[in-house]
C-alpha cells in the first residue's frame, strides 16, 4: 500500500493503533520507530533534541514555530541529537536569529535525524493525552513511496520503554573533567577556576547544562559512566555525589545504580543530589517505587510546589516514569508535587543531606526559579566542610 498519489506527501507518522499522518518531511531522509510524546515548551527546541533523556522518543512539538531560529553548537546538551524524530505543525522558514549557524532541517539531516511538518499537532496531542504515549514508526522519502502496513507493523513491533535500560547507550564511556560555567554575557561559557568542591557526577544521560550549572556553583566536577561502583566515586574522594538525569525505565537502570547509591547513603555522609532519572534512582535506593505515566510531563511551564516552603516554581519537565509518593518509606519526606497532576517532584532524607528534583532546574524556565537547588547542594558541603574542620 502506497500513500495517495495526490497529496504526495514526503514523510509519513504511523501509530501503532493504525492511525496515519502524512506530511512533508525534512531532515535526514529514512525511517524510525519509538514511543511518541509531545513537548509544550515554546523555545529551547534544539535543547530538546540533544536531551539523552529523550532517547527512544519522537518528539512532538505545539508549539507551530520550531525551526524558525534556526542552530548553534552553544545550545546543544550532548555531542549529537538523542530524540528519534521530530514532529511539527508548520515547516520551519530560514533562520531569523543572530546566533543561527545552521537551518534546522540541514542540522537534522547532518545527525541522521528524521522530521515532519504539515501535521495537526493538537489532534495528534489530544490522542497522545485520552490514549497515552503511543508506538510511532516515522518515516521520509522524498519520492513519497511508503508501505503502510510495514510501517504500522513496526510500530506496534516497538518494545516500548518499559523494562529498557537505556542509561547504558547514552552515558560517557570513560571518566572526564569537566569546569564549564553557565553562559555569561559577554563573556559566553567561562571556566571554573576556583572551584571549592570535588563532585562526582553520576552520568545517566547528563546534559551539559545542569554540569555547567554545577560548576556555577563552585563544583570541580568529575562525571564518571552509568556503570560506576561506589569504588569508582569514592576513588575521587569527592565532597558530594550528583546523580544526573536520563531516559528510560528507572527500574532497568536500577539494577547496577542503586546498589552504588545505597553503600553512598550508608558508608559516607556525602551531600547526595538527583535530578530527573537522578531522582528516580535515589527514590528507588531509599525504597521507593516507580511507575510508568500515561503520557510523562514534557514541558517548560510546569508548576511545582515546595510542599515546605509553599513556594511555587514554574518548571522544565521530562520524564515519562515517576516516583509513586505512596511508597516512600519512614525517613524518606516528599518535598516537590506537580500542581498539574499532584505526582511526586521532591524527596529528601531526614536527617541527612540527600535529596532530589524531578523537574529540570538548569533549563531556567522561571527563569532562575530552581536554580537554589545547585546552591543548596554547594552549602551542604561547605557544612560538611565546616563540621570535619
Amino acid at each position: 500500500m502506497t500513500a495517495p498519489a495526490s497529496t504526495r506527501p514526503t514523510a509519513c507518522l504511523a501509530l501503532a493503533d493504525g492511525s496515519i499522518f502524512y506530511g512533508m518531511g525534512f531532515g535526514a531522509t529514512g525511517q524510525t520507530v519509538a514511543e511518541l510524546c509531545f513537548n509544550t515548551a515554546m523555545t529551547g527546541y534544539q535543547e530538546i533534541m540533544t536531551d539523552p533523556s529523550y532517547a527512544g522518543q519522537i518528539v512532538t512539538f505545539t508549539f507551530p514555530h520550531i525551526g524558525n531560529t534556526g542552530t548553534t553548537p552553544e545550545d546543544d546538551e550532548t555531542g549529537d541529537p538523542v530524540a528519534a524524530g521530530m514532529v511539527v505543525k508548520w515547516m520551519p522558514t530560514d533562520p531569523s536569529s543572530w546566533r543561527s549557524v545552521q537551518p534546522l532541517s540541514e542540522w537534522l539531516a547532518a545527525r541522521g535525524r528524521i522530521a515532519i511538518g504539515g501535521i495537526d499537532t493538537r489532534r495528534l496531542t489530544r490522542a497522545i493525552r485520552q490514549q497515552g504515549a503511543p508506538h510511532a514508526a516515522l518515516a521520509h522519502d522524498p519520492a513519497g513511496n511508503f508501505d503502510i502496513e510495514a510501517l504500522v507493523a513496526a510500530a506496534r513491533g516497538f518494545a516500548g520503554l518499559t523494562g529498557a535500560d537505556l542509561a547504558k547507550d547514552v552515558t560517557c564511556a570513560q571518566s572526564y573533567r569537566w569546569n564549564e560555567m553557565r553562559w555569561a554575557w559577554p563573556e559566553g561559557y567561562a571556566p571554573q577556576t576556583d572551584a571549592k568542591y570535588k563532585v562526582v557526577a553520576v552520568d545517566y544521560g547528563a546534559k551539559r547544562n545542569i554540569l555547567r550549572c554545577l560548576a556555577s556553583a563552585g563544583c570541580d566536577v568529575t562525571v564518571l559512566p552509568a556503570s560506576a561502583t561506589f569504588e569508582d566515586v569514592m576513588s575521587h574522594n569527592p565532597d558530594g555525589v550528583f546523580l544526573s538525569n536520563g531516559p528510560g525505565d528507572p527500574a532497568a537502570t536500577g539494577v547496577y545504580a542503586v546498589p552504588m547509591i545505597k553503600e553512598i547513603i550508608a558508608k559516607t555522609d556525602l551531600p547526595v543530589f538527583g535530578i530527573c532519572l537522578g531522582h528516580q534512582m535515589l527514590a528507588l535506593a531509599l525504597g521507593g517505587e516507580t511507575i510508568k505515566m500515561s503520557h510523562g510531563h514534557h514541558g517548560a511551564n510546569h508548576p511545582v510546589k515546595d510542599m515546605e516552603t509553599g513556594k511555587v516554581e514554574i518548571t522544565s519537565m521530562n520524564h515519562g516514569f515517576a516516583v509513586d509518593a505512596q511508597s516512600l518509606p519512614n525517613g524518606v519526606v516528599e518535598t516537590h508535587q506537580s500542581l498539574f497532576d499532584g505526582s511526586n517532584c521532591g524527596i529528601r532524607m531526614q536527617g541527612r543531606p540527600v535529596w532530589s528534583v524531578q523537574h529540570h532546574p538548569e533549563a531556567s524556565p522561571g527563569p532562575q526559579d530552581s536554580f537554589y537547588l545547585f546552591e543548596r547542594f554547594a552549602a551542604a558541603m561547605a557544612e560538611r566542610e565546616l563540621q570535619s574542620a
